[in-house]
This record gives structure tokens, C-alpha cells and sequence, in this order.
């Protein structure tokens, strides 16, 4: 089960490709009116695997929760009151840095959960980073402050699986889309953290002494 979303795809890919081949068996056959039917049809099967196609492309994008699983690691930099850089290396180890305003950063993903005989079948959840966000203590700075919140990805080309999903609610019983989300935790100089998660949501945690006395101010 290792490799279900990649298996998902792949799977949807077929289809699509299938699609694409009958349509242009369809659209390469002569005639006038049944030939114009005919078109049409193709052109429709056509749609349906390119549909198909980029669905395909933004399920590839989601990855599987096996357990707790470490997603990514935040380090802190000041630059100046209520201003911090802040550098996000994900499980792939790629590196981006966000200049977030306020006293807290929480990170956001996107969730994809298959309840019932899935589940039990050990399709396990998968995930997609969402958005990085900085947050004012103060309430009233908060809601009139400058804000800073960041999409770390992006469904390409207009199809977003997850988006449909969560739309569908309780229509589609065998999956769910829900946001995971760390909650709130203090910004520091030289603070590090770092972000697991499991199938119920976003955990963070201190990964050295300038996080941990944050932390503990917070509190």
C-alpha cells in the first residue's frame, strides 16, 4: 500500500489514455451525419481523457501517511519586531524560505482520508502541504495588521481533486478531504521545530533549546 497514490494515478492515466485512443477511432471514420455523430462523440470522449488525464496529475501530487511521518522542518531568523524569516525544508528536502509577520507561524495541509473498507484494507491517508501563516498575539493587531500567508502548492490547470472532494461531503461515504493544521506556535530567533503528521492532523514540536524556550513563554 506503500505506493497507492502513484498506483491511483497511474490506474486513472490508463483510462484516460483509453478514452483518448476510442476517440480517435471514433474521429477518423467517415461518413456525413453519422460521421458529424460521430465527431462529436469522439470530441466528448476526448474531453473526458484529458479530464482524466490531469486529475491524474494532481492526485500524483499527494503523498502517504504510513504513520507519524515527519513532513518538515522550520528554522526562525528575526529581522526586525514582529518580522522573521522563516525557512520550510519538506520531506523531500527541497528548501523555501517565507518572510512571516506576527509572534506565531502555523502550517497547512491538505488531507485526503478513506474511511470503511479502505481503511481497513490499509489504504492509508495522503498529504499535500497547503499554506504557511503568521499570526498576531494581539487581537486587535491581528485583525487589522498586515498579513502574511503563503501556498506552498497549487492544483495545476484548474483541477483540484481534493477541493471536489470536500465539496462532495457526505455524498462520497468512502472518502474525506480535511484540512490538517499545526496549531499556532511562537516564532523565535534561532528557533527551530519540526512538523509531523498523522492521520488525525499536524503535529509540532521543539527541535532545540531557542524553540523550546518559546514554547514555554507561550504557555
Amino acid at each position: 500500500m506503500t505506493m497507492f497514490y502513484e498506483g491511483l494515478a497511474v490506474a486513472v492515466v490508463v483510462l484516460a489514455l483509453l478514452l483518448l485512443l476510442l476517440s480517435l477511432k471514433v474521429l477518423i471514420r467517415t461518413g456525413w451525419f453519422l460521421g458529424w455523430l460521430r465527431g462529436m462523440f469522439g470530441l466528448v470522449l476526448t474531453g473526458g481523457g484529458v479530464l482524466l488525464a490531469l486529475t491524474a496529475y494532481d492526485v500524483f501530487s499527494y503523498q502517504q501517511i504510513l504513520a507519524e511521518k515527519a513532513i518538515a522542518t522550520l528554522s526562525f531568523e528575526k529581522l526586525g519586531t514582529q518580522r522573521y524569516q522563516a525557512t520550510l525544508v519538506d520531506a523531500e528536502g527541497a528548501e523555501q524560505t517565507y518572510e512571516l509577520l506576527g509572534d506565531q507561524w502555523q502550517l497547512d495541509a491538505r488531507i485526503i482520508k478513506w474511511p470503511g473498507i479502505l481503511s481497513a484494507w490499509g489504504v492509508k491517508p495522503g498529504y499535500r502541504l497547503d499554506r504557511i501563516s503568521g499570526r498576531y498575539f494581539s487581537l486587535a493587531k491581528e485583525r487589522n495588521g498586515e498579513r502574511s500567508v503563503y501556498a506552498l502548492s497549487q492544483s495545476e490547470f484548474g483541477i483540484d481533486v481534493w477541493a471536489w472532494l470536500q465539496g462532495a461531503g457526505q455524498s462520497l461515504p468512502f472518502v474525506n478531504a480535511v484540512y490538517g493544521s499545526a496549531t499556532f506556535v511562537p516564532m523565535d530567533d534561532g528557533a527551530l521545530y519540526g512538523v509531523s503528521l498523522t492521520s488525525s492532523g499536524l503535529i509540532a514540536r521543539p527541535l532545540n533549546e531557542r524553540a523550546q524556550m518559546a514554547v514555554s513563554r507561550w504557555q
